[in-house]
């Protein structure tokens, strides 16, 4: 029998309650009492309204580019989570954050870091958050250098724990309650890759989103979601989507072009071809195998922006890319488990599912 138990999940982005939506409700008809810990960030509080679970949320501050105020912000973070945790004691902590990892040491609680990331690539979580982390889990493909001791490798994305056939069935009665069915939409995406991790790291500027709202709007209908500021000449692309009803929109969509990461990821296992434009090309394993192993997308670098254009008029071009991208997703839910089943059985199932997992990898495979 599977002991009951007291479960925090923090969430710091809209991606962070994607990738565990599907395990709270399982968890919690399982007998688990679920809490959740959000920080203010896009779209995060919206989505997590009326869940029927206690909620502690913590707003964000006044960003400001410096070493002290990121400090500040993990240790206020850190001493919140402090005190919820003295009240709800919970059993074990899930996220994606250093400060479950911190507050776990301190406490003697259990903490599983949901990481899809390369080490280098967000080498703050890295180095203090896989460190101390009880263990971190993360795609098969992803390396996590010196932290590699910590890795539980699983066989899938963190978007099939959401967007998985077995959960996610797409509604076009939402789709075209904002656009006409018998139109190609093309989706595009501007972050504003301001994250500690996002240093350095550029995306679709202004001029380049001009560029390439010329050259699709004569093919069909254009959404722009977008962190940013929009110039006049784009902004009435801007779409107002709930954010519960974004991934029916993306679904029927025939093109996604952005630099977020995670909208790639989520268009690419959705069946629908994706371009990504930023640095992080070649730097993130899970979209480099999104792309090359299974070709779903196509990555370039802010060096190559003629070759990103050209890329986005060919696809265009195609006419059978929606079949010819469906045939490829196939291909790819075949070769992958379903996540979130995987992840209730482990959170459910720890500390064992730790030791399975170590001892037998390929157990996993159950979950396919």
């Amino acid at each position: 029998m599977i002991e009951q138990k007291n479960i925090l999940f923090y969430m710091g982005h809209p991606a962070h309650y994607h990738n565990v939506s599907k395990v709270m409700p399982a968890l919690s008809s399982n007998g688990h009492n679920v809490i959740i810990y959000a920080r203010g960030k896009d779209v995060l509080f919206d989505l997590i309204e009326d869940l029927p679970y206690k909620k502690y949320l913590l707003g964000i501050r006044k960003k400001e580019n410096s070493k002290w105020s990121l400090i500040y912000t993990v240790l206020r973070r850190e001493l919140q989570l402090f005190r919820i945790c003295l009240k709800e004691k919970p059993d074990i902590l899930v996220g994606t954050d250093i400060v479950i990892t911190h507050i776990g040491k301190l406490l003697g609680i259990p903490s599983i870091i949901l990481n899809e990331d390369d080490a280098n690539a967000v080498p703050l979580l890295a180095k203090y958050g896989f460190k101390y982390s009880s263990c971190t889990l993360s795609p098969e493909c992803c390396d996590l250098g010196s932290f590699s001791d910590k890795k539980i490798g699983f066989n899938s994305y963190h978007e099939l724990a959401y967007l998985h056939p077995d959960h996610f069935t797409p509604e076009i009665e939402i789709f075209i309650k904002y656009y006409d069915r018998n139109k190609p939409l093309f989706l595009l995406r501007f972050a504003k890759l301001t994250a500690h991790h996002d240093d350095g790291i550029g995306g679709i500027t202004n001029e380049l989103a001009v560029k390439l709202v010329k050259i699709l709007e004569p093919h069909g209908q254009i959404a722009i979601t977008s962190e940013r500021e929009l110039i006049d000449e784009i902004d009435r692309f801007r779409v107002s989507i709930h954010p519960s009803e974004i991934h029916h929109v993306m679904a029927f969509s025939d093109l996604y072009v952005g630099d977020s990461q995670t909208m790639a990821a989520e268009a690419g296992v959705l069946g629908v071809p994706f371009v990504r434009f930023n640095d992080f090309v070649g730097r993130l394993s899970y979209l480099d195998e999104l792309e090359n192993t299974y070709q779903m997308g196509y990555g370039f670098k802010t060096s190559q922006a003629d070759e990103m254009i050209n890329k986005v008029s060919a696809l265009i071009s195609e006419p059978a890319l929606k079949n010819t991208f469906a045939q490829k997703r196939e291909k790819l839910l075949a070769g992958k488990i379903n996540y979130a089943s995987f992840l209730i059985w482990f959170i459910e199932n720890w500390p064992e599912s730790k030791r399975i997992m170590q001892e037998e990898p390929g157990y996993q495979e159950r979950f396919g």
